[in-house]
C-alpha cells in the first residue's frame, strides 16, 4: 500500500524532479555541498521553501545538550533531504535520516545519493516510523525547537 503522510507525495515528486535536474546538469562525482547548493536553487526556482542547515537540538536524560544535529535541507517544513555523494549508500545513512525524522516529527525524508549513473538509483524515500498507523496532523514536521530553527 502506498502511503502519503501529511500529503507529501506531490511534494516529494517535485523535489525528486529538482534533484534529477541537478544530476542531469552536474553528473556524479561532486562534493555534497555543491549538490546542496544546486538543489536549493532548483527547489526555490520551483517556488518551494528550502531551509538550509536547520539545527535540531538534542536532549539526554531531560537535559539539553550543547551539541545538535544539522539537517542538509528541510523543504516546506515537511520533508527532510539528506544529500550524499558516496559510492554506495550504507545502512548508517538510512539510520541518520530516520533519526532526523524522529527528532523533528517531519513525516517523510529523502536520502539522495548523487554519485550514481542514473539518479533514480540513488533516491530512497523514508516515512517517519513514529507516524506509522496514525493520521497526520497539521503540526507534523514542526516539532519543538526544530520548528523555530532557521538558517544559521
Amino acid at each position: 500500500m502506498l502511503t502519503d503522510p501529511a500529503g507529501t507525495n506531490e511534494l516529494t515528486h517535485t523535489i525528486i524532479g529538482a534533484a534529477i535536474r541537478v544530476h542531469q546538469e552536474c553528473g556524479p562525482g561532486l562534493l555534497e555541498s555543491v549538490y546542496i547548493e544546486c538543489l536549493i536553487f532548483e527547489l526555490r526556482d520551483r517556488g518551494l521553501a528550502a531551509d538550509v542547515g536547520v539545527r535540531v537540538p538534542l536532549t539526554y536524560r531531560g537535559r539539553r545538550l550543547s551539541t545538535h544535529y544539522e539537517l542538509d535541507l528541510r523543504i516546506e517544513g515537511r520533508v527532510i533531504i539528506e544529500v550524499k555523494s558516496v559510492a554506495v549508500l550504507a545502512p548508517i545513512h538510512t539510520a541518520q535520516l530516520v533519526t532526523y525524522l524522529k527528532l523533528t516529527g517531519c513525516p517523510v525524508g529523502l536520502l539522495i545519493n548523487f554519485n550514481v549513473p542514473v539518479l533514480k538509483q540513488g533516491v530512497k524515500r523514508i516515512v517517519n516510523p513514529g507516524l506509522a498507523g496514525r493520521r497526520p496532523s497539521a503540526g507534523d514536521g514542526l516539532r519543538g525547537e526544530a520548528r523555530a530553527a532557521s538558517n544559521p
